[in-house]
Order: C-alpha cells, then structure tokens, then sequence
C-alpha cells in the first residue's frame, strides 16, 4: 500500500463514516499533502531500531512508516527555515496525521501505530477574548432590528442568533428555517410527542460530528428571527431556487460563512468597537456572560456542544480573573 492511495482511502473513510464536514475533510488533505511532501525529501531515519531508507520509500511501501518520520514532522515544522508554525497550528496538523496513522494500523497496513506515542508541542494557555455585555448591547445595536430593508432584518437575526445561542458561525449558516423551533416540538421530533406545554424557542444546532443540540432563543433573538422570516427571508428567497436554509444572500442561495463574517465586521464597525470582534467574539462572549451570571460550567459546556468539560473550563478562567480585578480595584485593604 503506497501512502498517496492510503491517505486517499482513508479522507473516503472519514467523509462516508464520520460524516465529517467538507471544510474539515479540506484540512486533513491539506495538512496530509504538506505530511507527505515532506517524506518526499526526508532525511533518512531510523525505525524504532531498525535501520531502514526513509524519505520516498515511505511514499512507495506505507508499511515503512515509522515513529521516528512522525516525530521528525513535528520538529521541521517547529524549526522550518520557511517559518516555524505555531504550537497550536503544529497539533492541529499531528492529530490530522495520528488519526491517519491510527486508521492505517487498524486496517493492518501499518505493523504498529507510529502516531500514537508522538506528542505535540505545549502550546502557552490562550484565553478566550470576549467583549462586555455593554459593547455586545452596542454592536447589536448597531444593526436596526426595525428597519425595512431586508439585509438589515436579516443582519440583526443572524447576530442576535451568534449571541442567544453561542453557535459557531458554520453551525449558524447551516442551519434550516425547521431548525428554529419550539422545546415541545422538539422534543416531539426526537422521542415522540411532547407535553406540547412549554413553548419555550428553542434552534437545533448541528455541531461536529453531526451532533446535534438543543439551544434556547432568548426573546430577542426569537423576535428578530421571526421579523426576518416574514419580511426579509421571502425576499431573498424568490431571487433564487428554494432552498430550506435560514439565512439567504442576496441572490437566495444559502448565507455562506464569508458573508457572515463581514456581517459581523461590518457591525462592529458600525458600533465603533476598539477590540477585533471576530465570529468567536460571540461565542466565547456567550459562554463568558452566561458564567459570570451564574450559570452551572456543565450546563455551558451542554449549550456550546463541548464533548469535554475541561474545554468549557477555560471560560471560569476568564471570570477568575474579572473576580481578582474587580476584588483588587473595589476593596480598601486589597491593595497597599
């Protein structure tokens, strides 16, 4: 089995079994390409004791893949000439290769895992940059939720969306207009019919994986959201063919996530905000306001469809350290 057939086999594993997104599935070919084109011209190394050739014989016989070709990845594209990447950029790229290598082994195609004891480079503790509820209140603001025009109704629904329910900005452009429902409903739709009682808006997101949520809409965001399906959403919508996305652009294809990008910039912009708001800002913002209100880690983890805790925890963090300052500034004897 040669590695170029191998990393192909495995790319139509994880697009047909896991289900994994086209973006994701563009990223594990490109950080396998860069993987392979560097065992193209790879010094020659030894397998675990084993003399052996390395480099382009590894692209000939995949079976000669070894421990010693992944560690040394790691460390050209931490010390490249053309650039070293940083650490979190160099895991991203191991964990494409380790889950290449961990497929190989289990289709036999490989006598040993070679990925598996290779660790990535310790990246320093980066913590989420949310924006306050004031300047979230402001950049909201600065989209009119009661104007005419139909990109602004629409504008102000998708930002509302982004902050009521912490979704990322794929999850939002992916949603359908059947994805904004009710908890009954909801309910309904995954166990059969519901008490039918609580009316409570709720989105189904579909997050990675394919896994799917249930995330309140708060009035605002339910407010905008049905002020842009009646009178914005149908305007789109008969620029082009029918489709059942939420969000349309302007010739009524689906909202694709570059133009919510600029959605957003050009809000913050509008709001004449000092900090970069990106499509995170509004996440890590969610999660923030919801902890500093007194909402449980567990239930945040839940909302933002972290499949660990320890990756919500991040957040209690950011508000350890609002505590501290506002302690340290406020009380008389914080401080000398």
């Amino acid at each position: 089995m040669t590695l170029d057939r191998a990393v192909e086999t495995y790319l139509r594993h994880v697009a047909i079994e896991r289900g994994l997104s086209q973006h994701t599935l563009s990223a594990y070919r490109r950080d396998l390409t860069v993987f392979a084109d560097w065992l193209a011209t790879a010094p020659v190394t030894e397998s675990d004791g084993a003399d052996r050739a390395g480099g382009a014989s590894v692209l000939q016989d995949l079976a000669r893949l070894a421990r010693a070709d992944v560690s040394g990845f790691v460390t050209h594209l931490a010390t490249r000439a053309e650039g070293a990447l940083a650490p979190r950029s160099i895991a991203r790229m191991l964990s494409s290769v380790r889950s290449f290598t961990a497929f190989a082994a289990g289709e036999g195609w490989l006598p040993l895992d070679p990925g598996t004891a290779v660790r990535p480079p310790k990246a320093p503790m980066r913590l989420p940059k949310a924006i306050s509820v004031e300047d979230m209140e402001r950049l909201l603001g600065a989209v009119s939720a009661d104007a005419d025009d139909p990109v602004q109704l629409r504008d102000r629904a998708l930002l509302e969306l982004l902050y009521a329910t912490g979704a990322r900005i794929s999850e939002a452009v992916g949603l359908s207009v059947d994805d904004v429902t009710t908890l009954s409903d909801a309910a309904a739709d995954a166990s059969g019919p519901g008490p039918g009682a609580d009316g409570l808006a709720v989105v189904k997101v579909t997050g990675k994986g394919n896994k799917q949520r249930i995330v309140p809409l708060g009035s605002f965001a339910r407010a905008a959201i049905d002020a842009y399906l009646v009178r914005a959403r149908p305007v789109f919508a008969a620029r082009g063919s029918s489709t059942p996305a939420l969000f349309l652009g302007a010739r009524g294809a689906r909202l694709s996530r570059q133009s919510a990008w600029l959605v957003i910039q050009a809000a913050a912009a509008a709001a004449d905000l000092e900090a970069h708001v990106s499509p995170h800002t509004f996440r890590h913002s969610f999660a923030t306001h919801l902890l500093e209100g007194g909402a449980d880690v567990r239930v945040v983890q839940e909302l933002l469809g972290h499949a660990s805790v320890a990756t919500t925890q991040i957040y209690t963090m950011v508000t350890a350290d609002m505590l501290r300052d506002v302690y340290q500034t406020a009380h008389p004897r914080a401080r000398r």
